[in-house]
C-alpha cells in the first residue's frame, strides 16, 4: 500500500512532538520532519508561514498526512490517516 506523504512540524523540546516521532518511527512511516526551533531566522519564518496555512493556531506538533491535518499527538487519528 502506498503511504501518503507525511510532513511533521515539531519543536525539538516538545514532549508531544517526541511521542509523535516515536509513533511514526515504530510504524515504519517515511516522513519529513522539521524541528522549527532549530531553523535559522529566515527559514523559521517561512516554515511558520507553512504551519499557519494548515494550522492557524501554529501549535505543535502539526502533522500533514496527505491532505489531512492533525494537530497534537493523537495516536488513533494518526494511525487512521496512515491506514494502519
Amino acid at each position: 500500500m502506498d503511504q501518503p506523504p507525511v510532513k511533521l512540524y515539531a519543536l525539538s523540546t516538545c514532549g508531544h512532538c517526541k511521542h509523535t516521532k516515536q509513533l511514526l518511527d515504530e510504524c515504519n512511516v517515511v516522513y519529513d520532519c522539521i524541528d522549527v526551533d532549530k531553523c535559522d531566522a529566515e527559514e523559521r519564518q517561512a516554515v511558520l508561514d507553512e504551519v499557519r496555512a494548515v494550522n492557524p493556531n501554529c501549535s505543535f506538533p502539526t502533522i500533514v498526512i496527505g491532505d489531512k491535518v492533525i494537530v497534537g499527538y493523537k495516536e488513533a487519528e494518526i494511525k487512521e490517516a496512515l491506514g494502519l
